[in-house]
């Protein structure tokens, strides 16, 4: 099944499998694609207010173009002050994605792994970082971080003997590009029972 580089803006898919519900099922992915250069190739240019934006992209503005931008800002990557848009360089986006801040994802940040949830959590901090863009080296080192800061290594009931090890035995998760939501929710829950 091909692999696309931009998220569907709704549903978050890159393939031609939507989730049930998405709103863009059906559309053609050269078109989710030119919402997405459009946007960027004037946020390149500079900050930009939306109306400006919206002149500026090839062709009509439509609401794959609305979905795409607000994708860009939930996504962390564009962000919005004072009527202004700016494109976040690439230091700035690994800062800002590097902490999560969206349930269910936020508490296992915060919260760290508890034996009982640790695969479904380690799985989840993996796919998140992946889904987020950064590259194997980042999302490994930010994982380990995790493992130690939160706590969750020194609770124990790992086979593995270190924090890197742990990871390195997920990286399948980061080269299939698996989805985190369902881990994280699952993990959330155990971590919540024993808080």
């Amino acid at each position: 099944m091909p692999q696309f580089d931009y998220p569907c803006p709704d549903c978050r898919a890159t393939n031609s499998l939507h989730d049930v519900d998405c709103r863009f099922e059906g559309v053609p992915w050269p078109d989710v694609e030119k919402a997405y250069t459009d946007l960027a190739v004037r946020l390149t240019a500079g900050p930009v207010d939306e109306d400006d934006l919206r002149a500026a992209v090839h062709g009509d503005w439509d609401n794959l173009h609305r979905a795409a931008l607000d994708r860009l800002k939930r996504d962390g990557r564009v962000s919005e002050g004072n009527g202004t848009l700016r494109l976040l360089t690439p230091e700035e986006f690994r800062e800002e994605v590097s902490e999560p801040t969206r349930e269910p994802m936020r508490t296992l940040y915060r919260h760290g792994s508890v034996p009982g949830c640790h695969d479904n959590a380690v799985f989840a901090m993996v796919a998140w970082y992946e889904m987020v863009g950064l590259s194997w080296s980042e999302t490994r080192e930010n994982v380990i971080s995790w493992l130690e800061d939160s706590g969750t290594w020194a609770r124990g009931g790992f086979e593995e003997a270190t924090p890197a090890q742990l990871v390195d035995s997920k990286r399948h998760v980061y080269e299939a590009g698996y989805g985190w939501k369902e881990k994280a929710e699952s993990a959330k829950r155990v971590i919540d029972r024993h808080r």
